[in-house]
């Protein structure tokens, strides 16, 4: 498995040297509502998807931009050529390259590599997560109050999306929410104890699978925000330190049944006061 990590920490370190080619001096197209799409995510893909098939033939692929394919191997590769498109294309430097493996529906290899601050974060089932060929675990805090967590808000639909409230509860309770704009590096975070907690809504797979296997890797919990197994498809997903997941399970489970501890101030009244 090892040979998996090296070949796909190889690979993005390649496809990290293309977005930081085209950072600062490449336009963007909107794709869908508000979603972006530049040259350097194409660039970036078609790198990632031509050398996974070179090394592994028969493997499936998942890519953002369409350029993966189809395998009865029972391996499959998912792949964000530039996770935190919005980001680069603003020049705000906080983007990366995402790539996990699953095997028969598990997640078992996967590396998340930072371009701009030279980290590479990587992970292989069952022999720990690692930043830059160092060891890294979860952070110890043991409660949200003692936490700094993180959430992401969607680029499209965003009238429809619920994480406002969810938004300003966990600000009132925790040291703070950071919303940099790319997930994977949310998890990788959360796996090297920079932050306690990542959340968001409607994430794709690409997204999240290299993230969900390191945060795992490092002794953090992933789970959807009912506490049940995460989906790589499904509605929402939470990683965590452990430490914190129960308490944390039990507040959204308060948002989600109308319970608000925090009202939102009255700007007119908030204003107002000395």
């Amino acid at each position: 498995m090892a040979g998996y990590i090296d070949i796909a920490s190889e690979i993005a370190r390649e496809a990290g040297a293309i977005q930081m080619s085209y950072l600062n001096r490449v336009a963007y197209e909107i794709k869908g509502e508000q979603d972006l799409v530049t040259e350097a995510d194409r660039a970036s893909e078609r790198l990632i998807c031509d050398r996974l098939r070179t090394s592994f033939p028969s493997h499936g692929i998942v890519a953002e931009e369409g350029g993966g394919h189809v395998s009865s191997s029972g391996y499959r590769w998912f792949v964000d050529p530039l996770d935190g498109t919005t980001n680069f294309a603003h020049g705000f430097p906080v983007f990366n390259v995402s790539i996990g493996l699953e095997k028969d529906g598990e997640l078992i290899a996967g590396v998340i590599f930072d371009p701009t601050r030279n980290e590479m974060f990587a992970a292989e089932k069952g022999s720990g997560a690692h930043l830059n060929n160092r060891p890294i675990k979860a952070s110890a805090a043991k409660t949200l109050r003692t936490s700094l967590v993180s959430t992401g808000f969607p680029s499209t639909k965003r009238s429809q999306n619920v994480n406002i409230h969810f938004y300003y509860q966990l600000s009132m309770i925790s040291h703070g929410i950071r919303r940099a704009g790319a997930a994977a590096l949310d998890f990788a975070y959360v796996a090297c104890g920079r932050l306690e907690a990542f959340w968001e809504f409607k994430l794709n797979p690409w997204d999240m699978a290299a993230g969900i296997l390191i945060v795992r890797e490092a002794g953090g919990t992933c789970s959807d925000m009912y506490g049940q197994p995460v989906d790589l498809y499904g509605p929402h997903v939470v990683a965590d330190n452990s430490h914190i997941h129960t308490e944390l399970m039990k507040t959204f489970a308060d948002i989600f049944d109308g319970k608000v501890v925090y009202p939102l101030p009255d700007v007119k009244s908030a204003l107002s006061q000395p």
